[in-house]
């Protein structure tokens, strides 16, 4: 049958209904905790227990949303503490306390306006009388972020506990609750570019002595500080050029292991971990090599890494650990996120939650690493996916159509892990490439550095270059290339039909098209990052309006399609608007979807659907057209 149109039982309904997301494990010596986000309930996110005794059960009250909007992104949601969840509600942004067979309370103040002050990314005093987390306070078009302290009973109200830096970040206690370490950043950097680690004396009401720089800079990023049990801080920085773990004792900071790996992903989200300690004094790690991920154990006694072998390709960045035992989120190119318990004497592996999408592997197309030649005489790396349908191939002598995908991010990468949007279009003979373009993190910072100041430029041309690598390997269908992406991916989509003259059609879902109102619009966090990506501004305004698509759309030759949640706070619907409304004055083929109550990115089942429905019939209807 023609490629792009063969029969599959991937359909959009269940892509829609079985894209449950699973994220942010936390463990303690009775039971297993993670976010589960339900599109089938309007896109709910739950706490969700997990106990031997009890199985699954949700650990939130029918209605209740989980979620914080600090630096919108979010990350950092709940604590466990014992039998107790200490939780942020997302309409209200306010934390509260949930104890066994009680009803949930508030522990902060109501603020004057519903949703202005938020918190995230908290921890527990030794005591667990204290808990100290990030707080972000909008006020009169500001917004100002800071460490927070409070009792965990609510019993009185937030105190400052450290102030004055633009972000902040993972305040970790040390296990006497004598210490406090942090991180910090300041604009234009963001958290992958440089940071810094703190460490002060914490008093037993929550006071801060002097703060002590322990490491980072404006060219090394810190991430993920954490304290041994014997009280040793440990952290993952890149001053090596890759993200690598290290400890602090004795005044000086030293590497665990020197390695060309990534023991991290870029934080745009609080409360990322990719290491745990365990009990006989190894760390349980997770670190990134060629787009892979892998689970293994470092002894820092002797410097031995030893891989487990486990059935993941990618583990989220929310690895914990309890005494012997390993809590993760794993999944691989033939299996969906997966939520497990490893036990380490046994080597066992518990699946407590996943979806089970019913679907023939005959249908399911597994990705195949590749490096490819870009400009410059650089390589860049992707996934490439074959068509695959145990029922039908394509006619002889012909190829595929190829769907381009850069990621979102745009410092966020490609992951090998089952995905059933990538796989409705694999199983009905499209072929799909996953970029990793010069930016993606997981291949050290020099790679990561590609994009400094060529966003709009670099990431485009690895796009063109996968695709032409794959049509000049004879895998693609030179006339039957189109390019999709989301957030920063739908930029580099439509900049690469604006600048460019290869795809026969794109999609953008909630992508910028004009720089300078993302600039001025964007959310305090990220406001600044296009000065590291594009130039500063106002000095390089000209780049600006020069990499902006909406100023390029009368140069834009082929059908789009635009995709917008109308309640996107990061790019908001004026951006897909405008863009929409030139290309429409310019008569250039197009679709504009709009979707009330999404933000930036689709969370209800409906919206899934009729999105994933729209877009397959916009490419059928685009490629037919040009046979």
């Amino acid at each position: 049958m023609p490629y792009g149109s063969w029969p599959s039982p991937i359909t959009a309904e269940l892509v829609a209904t079985r894209s449950t997301a699973y994220d942010a494990v936390q463990m303690t010596d009775r039971a297993v905790y993670w976010l589960e986000g339900r599109p089938w309930e309007d896109g709910r996110t739950v706490v969700v227990q997990w106990t031997a005794q009890e199985g699954r059960v949700d650990a939130v009250p029918p209605g209740f949303n989980v979620g914080t909007r600090v630096h919108e992104y979010g990350g950092g949601a709940y604590l466990v503490a014992g039998t107790t969840l200490l939780v942020s509600r997302l309409d209200d942004q306010r934390l509260y306390r949930l104890d066994e067979g009680r009803p949930p309370r508030p522990i902060t103040p109501a603020p004057a306006i519903p949703a202005t002050i938020r918190y995230a990314d908290a921890r527990l005093t030794a005591d667990r009388r204290l808990l100290i987390c990030v707080r972000e306070r909008h006020q009169e078009g500001e917004v100002i972020n800071e460490l927070a302290a409070l009792p965990s009973d609510g019993s009185a109200a937030p105190w400052v506990v450290a102030g004055g830096r633009d972000f902040y970040a993972a305040p970790r206690p040390s296990p006497d609750g004598r210490r406090l370490a942090w991180v910090t950043w300041d604009r234009p950097s963001m958290p992958w570019d440089g940071t810094d680690l703190w460490v002060a004396d914490l008093t037993a009401d929550g006071r801060l002595g002097p703060a002590r720089h322990v490491a980072g800079g404006p060219a090394e990023s810190i991430v993920q500080p954490e304290w041994h049990p014997d009280g040793t801080l440990h952290f993952v920085s890149d001053r090596s050029g890759w993200w690598n773990l290290y400890r602090h004792r004795n005044d000086r900071s030293e590497a665990l292991l020197p390695m060309q790996a990534e023991f991290a992903d870029a934080p745009w989200e609080l409360d990322y971990a990719t290491y745990a300690f365990l009990a006989d004094g190894r760390l349980a790690c997770r670190y990134n090599q060629d787009g892979t991920d892998h689970l293994a154990f470092l002894d820092p006694r002797t410097g031995r890494l030893e891989d487990l072998r486990l059935p993941f390709t990618s583990i989220k960045p929310c690895l914990r650990a309890v005494n012997d035992r390993i809590a993760l989120i794993g999944a691989s190119p033939t299996h969906y996120q997966t939520v497990a318990t490893v036990d380490l004497a046994s080597g066992r592996v518990e699946v407590l939650a996943g979806t089970d999408i019913a679907v023939d592997r005959g249908y399911v197309s597994v990705p195949r690493a590749i490096w490819f030649p870009t400009v410059g005489g650089q390589t860049a790396h992707a996934l490439y996916y074959r068509p695959t349908s145990k029922d039908v191939t394509g006619p002889d002598g012909q190829q595929p159509p190829l769907l381009v995908q850069p990621h979102p991010g745009p410092t966020a990468n490609a992951k090998a892990r089952l995905d059933l949007r990538t796989q409705f279009f694999t199983s009905r003979g499209f072929a799909v490439v996953d970029v990793n373009y010069g930016g993606s993190t997981g291949f050290g910072r020099a790679y990561r550095e590609r994009l400094t100041g060529q966003w709009g430029v670099v990431d485009v041309d690895d796009c063109l270059a996968a695709a032409r690598y794959l049509v000049e390997a004879g895998r693609a269908d030179p006339e039957g290339l189109l390019i999709a992406g989301a957030s920063a991916g739908g930029y580099t989509a439509l900049c690469a039909l604006a600048f460019r003259d290869l795809f026969t059609a794109g999609a953008s879902y909630f992508g910028i098209a004009d720089l300078e109102t993302f600039r001025h619009k964007a959310p305090k966090f990220q406001a600044h990052y296009l000065d590291r990506l594009v130039g500063a501004y106002p000095e390089q305004a000209d780049a600006y309006r020069a990499r902006s698509p909406l100023h390029a759309a009368d140069r834009i030759a082929c059908p789009v399609i635009l995709l917008q949640g109308l309640d996107d706070t990061i790019v908001p619907p004026a951006q897909s608007e405008a863009m929409a409304q030139t290309l429409d004055r310019k008569r250039i083929p197009h679709v504009y979807l709009m979707f009330p109550g999404e933000g930036h990115g689709f969370r209800r089942t409906e919206s899934i659907r009729h999105a994933l429905r729209e877009e397959a019939a916009f490419y059928q209807r685009t490629l037919a057209e040009r046979r």
